[in-house]
């Protein structure tokens, strides 16, 4: 078992998270049971899924986990996409959210590359 809050990637898109929360409070209110919600939800799916895959007992387990953190991450990219799209996320603030959604699904992807090596080494 790891402790996901010494991971980079944990702490990158846990700020993330935090930083869209503050975002979306401003996107319209009609919104909020749609794109202000995917976009919450998408964003704290990718720590929760790093956190949940370090409590788990095996390289193979804590693999799929930050498997699905990637998948959480590019949807959290088109949506963040979207929301640009709309109006609702400032030209001024959408090239620095969109390097660090980027940032973290690179971190993701050698992250999970790790993992499967180390859990395939220890198969072994």
């Amino acid at each position: 078992m790891r402790d996901f809050r010494k991971i980079l990637v944990w702490e990158k898109s846990h700020k993330l998270t935090l930083q869209l929360y503050k975002i979306t409070s401003s996107f319209p209110k009609d919104e909020l049971y749609g794109l202000t919600s995917q976009i919450r939800r998408a964003a704290g799916s990718i720590p929760a899924n790093i956190a949940e895959g370090c409590g788990r007992n095996t390289q193979t387990e804590l693999a799929r986990f930050i498997h699905i953190a990637g998948g959480s991450a590019s949807e959290l990219e088109y949506h963040l996409i979207l929301a640009h799209d709309l109006g609702y996320i400032e030209s001024s603030i959408y090239p620095e959210l969109n390097k660090s959604i980027n940032e973290i699904k690179r971190m993701l992807n050698g992250f999970e590359k790790t993992v499967q090596f180390n859990a395939k080494k220890s198969n072994v």
